[in-house]
């Protein structure tokens, strides 16, 4: 049973809602469904530190695999047979066929991608919650506060806890786009779709030089505005704005062409994907003119740190498992104040110490078969934790 008072203006509100004190089987069998999902989530934890393990090792034995073949070019203007389908390095200047156009507002580039990106003045709902208990229920009182933003995807305001005086269009007149060069180029070598889509540093585009494209359309500053008064916009109003990735070719406004290096594989003309023995790929693209060993240092510092927010995730989702499972515990004994409070921490306690024990031996056993001497002191690492944890517990007292 809920009960609310709702209070406020047209931008504020606040809404109080209380339901009865939840009684001990039912705080016992949402402590059942806990869990049951903590323990996939502990299950989880496994996968996820086992295979980064071998991952991490496998990326790393492949790039030292092609620091080792990699083939820096003389010359990114000539292609040479003798490189056929070997790993090359290579640094130069973007290029592309023709420039990218958009009709409706009259904007031109010559560069790899250029994006349309399209945001509507909205209503946006906020809410700060917090729950206290009184007379014996449990109230949970929320204030919602509203706003408008300029957002680019369409806010459903039917899921706004007071829509009305808060509503908006349920989509956008105009759709944001990105367009893609079809033949991109560092000198006499085509880009594959995989080195393209790495050319992802967008920035914006000036629109300074350009006119009004319609009657109904508004240039201020770096935007196109579809509104009576973009000073003062109303709900449903649009703003167009432009970003650019990979300029080719230099351009009065803008500069210079963007300067990348690529390693890949040749196939005549083409730069492709290369396959290490180990089963990794390498399709490398980094933009500014960069020599071989900073490349390969860039992707083994890109592994590291992959590997340890990897790790880290595991760890975390196994010691959110853990708690889980035994929150049981602290269920049974939560009406005694001082045992809850002493058993919340013994349990996160052990949660912490069998989560850093069990992912140690996990990522041990990811390791075996590829360096055995690391995985056995990984897996004595893994006693220290759990020894720790013993050696805080008071001996009992003779008799």
């Amino acid at each position: 049973f809920q009960q609310f008072s709702d209070t406020g203006s047209r931008k504020e509100h606040v809404k109080i809602t209380s339901e009865p004190k939840p009684g001990f089987l039912e705080r016992l069998s949402e402590t059942s469904g806990g869990m049951l999902i903590g323990l996939v989530t502990f299950l989880l934890a496994f996968y996820v530190l086992f295979t980064n393990e071998g991952r991490a090792l496998r990326t790393a034995k492949s790039l030292d695999e092609g620091l080792s073949l990699v083939v820096p070019l003389d010359s990114i203007h000539s292609i040479s047979q003798q490189n056929e389908g070997r790993l090359v390095h290579l640094a130069g200047a973007l290029s592309t066929s023709k420039p990218l156009f958009d009709p409706s507002y009259g904007v031109s580039i010559q560069a790899v991608k250029l994006k349309r990106n399209v945001e509507m003045y909205q209503w946006v709902e906020r809410e700060d919650s917090k729950e206290y208990e009184e007379n014996g229920e449990i109230k949970k009182e929320t204030k919602y506060s509203y706003d408008t933003e300029w957002k680019s995807e369409v806010v459903n305001s039917r899921n706004f806890d007071r829509e009305i005086g808060h509503k908006n269009p349920s989509a956008m007149a105009v759709e944001s786009f990105t367009a893609v060069s079809p033949n991109v180029q560092v000198g006499s070598f085509v880009l594959s779709k995989g080195l393209v889509d790495r050319i992802d540093d967008f920035k914006q585009l000036s629109l300074s030089h350009l006119e009004d494209p319609h009657a109904d359309v508004t240039r201020r500053g770096d935007y196109f505005y579809h509104s009576d008064n973009p000073r003062r916009p109303e709900v449903g109003d649009l703003r167009v704005s432009f970003f650019y990735a990979g300029l080719s070719g230099d351009d009065p406004h803008l500069g210079s062409a963007a300067k990348v290096t690529v390693i890949a594989r040749q196939r005549g003309d083409q730069l492709v994907p290369y396959h290490t023995k180990f089963g990794d790929v390498l399709e490398i693209l980094y933009p500014g003119d960069l020599s071989v060993e900073e490349v390969f240092q860039k992707e083994q510092e890109s592994n590291t740190m992959k590997t340890w927010a990897l790790r880290a995730a595991g760890w975390l989702s196994m010691f959110v498992g853990i708690s889980l499972m035994t929150r049981i515990f602290y269920t049974l004994v939560d009406w005694f104040p001082v045992v809850r409070d002493l058993v919340n921490v013994g349990l996160k306690a052990f949660a912490v110490c069998v989560a850093s024990s069990l992912s140690l031996l996990t990522i041990s056993a990811g390791w075996l078969f590829y360096r055995p001497l690391w995985a056995l002191l990984l897996a004595l690492l893994s006693a220290v934790p759990v020894l720790v944890a013993r050696s805080r517990v008071p001996p009992k007292k003779q008799q």
